[in-house]
């Protein structure tokens, strides 16, 4: 006992000294890599630029904070789900190879890998109905809309159009905040933009920028030329409203030109005028009327300057121009009191107008200037086919008479395709209704076009077939500049090639 009392007595001994000359040292400065010190500092107390100076900048400012709060409200981002059927190379149970009563085959289509994918929408009616592109919700099982306060709500699919890419979604929701359509008509080069939207998963994403141009050509449908922007548009930006400064839709984002896949400043957007007619027809009759006139025309280059308007080349039997008797060579130059300065915007002044309405051309004739009136039909489910591939004189075909190769000089000429079948469509998982060719093979230098991408168009020339997408490339000027329409991904976007 006196023992343990000893070692104890030593052991508070030690314990004190040790302490005594921590102190000490901490005091002399031996220790200075354990000494707490304070460093001197002291933060700017002036902004270096008085608020005065930049009066203007601070109010735009304020009425720039003012349009995105006002806009936001309306603005949803879209998730969607498909089931992908996954064939199991085994269909027996692993685990029944030790069961003396294995259970029956699986079969092999009961397991699905569900495919997730994003994109954005705008409220366009009290009622809850929201505008976006046909491609964000082509052929899923399931639709989600996030709202601005975090909200999600299922949505179903009111009607759609693959031609226009526009898509009408309904939610019951009674408490949403439509925002109005402006008259795209009336945007100039120049105007102040935002495009808003979901991109990469970013919900309520807001870029700026300007109208870049306007009447840049879409699809072969002609139901709207697109607005180019160069307002940051990326994946999943798709289906939303680009708005003015009155926070109108102007413009619905669709489409981009990239090299990286990104914004590289290059996007296009259906105008609001278009999208407003669309939607008005989705909703009344489940699908798009488009009006037609019924002509072929050739563009004004033969001795009549462009701004004369729009040379007949052809009348289609029994269509509006039939009945209002028009003849090859006249040159309407008004579409009901509009004037016509090019193929393409007849075109869609036509798609537009609301079909069994009256009309007014005016036109010149010999040197006359004429004005007839004809009601506008609906345009017939094959007139785009039958449109591009004007009727001719059949001849019989000898072996010999295969389209013409394209010229290797050509960037096109190193490109392999492929017709797009039902199986194609499957296995790339591409937009049901999608006509163009499949790139299967680049042999040499294509610019950004990648095996897997489905081409539509060739400068603007629809392309439904191998045949005619070989004679649209022979036809091409090697030495110029070629765009493509092309489908990637379920993506739609457009590729520049440019000479070599």
């Amino acid at each position: 006992m006196k023992n343990l009392i000893k070692f104890l007595f030593f052991v508070l001994l030690v314990s004190a000294g040790i302490s005594a000359l921590y102190d000490y040292r901490l005091k002399t400065g031996g220790l200075k890599f354990l000494a707490v010190t304070s460093e001197k500092y002291s933060l700017a107390t002036n902004a270096s630029v008085d608020p005065k100076d930049v009066a203007g900048l601070e109010n735009l400012n304020r009425e720039r904070r003012a349009l995105v709060s006002s806009v936001l409200p309306s603005v949803v981002s879209i998730k969607t789900s498909k089931k992908v059927p996954i064939r199991r190379q085994y269909q027996l149970d692993p685990s029944d190879f030790f069961n003396r009563n294995p259970r029956p085959f699986r079969n092999p289509n009961e397991e699905a890998m569900v495919q997730n994918s994003l994109g954005s929408g705008v409220v366009v009616t009290a009622e809850g109905h929201i505008i976006t592109n046909n491609h964000v919700v082509d052929q899923v099982d399931e639709i989600e809309v996030q709202l601005s306060d975090g909200r999600t709500k299922k949505a179903r699919l009111v009607g759609s159009d693959a031609v226009v890419d526009l898509a009408v979604l309904k939610v019951d929701e009674a408490d949403l905040k439509p925002l109005k359509f402006g008259d795209s008509d009336m945007v100039q080069a120049g105007d102040f933009v935002l495009a808003i939207g979901n991109p990469f998963g970013f919900e309520e994403t807001v870029t700026d920028g300007i109208i870049s141009s306007k009447g840049r050509p879409n699809h072969v449908d002609g139901f709207g030329d697109y607005l180019q922007t160069n307002a940051a548009i990326n994946p999943g930006n798709s289906g939303g409203p680009l708005v003015n400064l009155r926070g109108e839709i102007i413009g619905i984002n669709t489409a981009i030109i990239s090299r990286s896949g990104g914004s590289q400043g290059i996007g296009f957007a259906i105008p609001s005028n278009s999208v407003k007619i669309a939607l008005e027809s989705l909703l009344k009759n489940g699908r798009i009327l488009r009006g037609y006139l019924g002509i072929q025309a050739r563009p004004t280059t033969q001795g009549v300057a462009e701004t004369d308007g729009v040379i007949v080349d052809e009348v289609i039997p029994n269509s509006p121009a039939a009945e209002a008797k028009l003849k090859r060579d006249d040159v309407i130059k008004k579409f009901n009191g509009r004037t016509v300065r090019n193929i393409t915007e007849l075109r869609s002044l036509v798609s537009q107008v609301e079909v069994n309405k009256q009309v007014e051309l005016e036109l010149t004739r010999s040197g006359n200037t004429l004005k007839v009136t004809t009601e506008i039909k609906e345009q017939p489910a094959d007139y785009l086919t039958s449109r591009n591939n004007p009727r001719q004189p059949q001849t019989p075909q000898q072996p010999d008479d295969q389209p013409d190769e394209p010229d290797e000089a050509n960037a096109l000429g190193s490109v392999d395709v492929a017709d797009v079948t039902p199986e194609v469509v499957k296995r790339l998982d591409l937009p049901n209704r999608i006509r163009g060719v499949l790139v299967t093979k680049i042999d040499g230098e294509a610019g950004e076009l990648r095996a897997g991408d489905v081409i539509e168009e060739v400068n603007q020339q629809p392309v439904t077939s191998v045949s005619e997408y070989k004679k649209v490339v022979a036809s091409l000027d090697p030495n110029g500049t070629q765009v493509l329409s092309v489908c990637r991904h379920r993506t739609r976007s457009f590729v520049v090639l440019r000479p070599r």
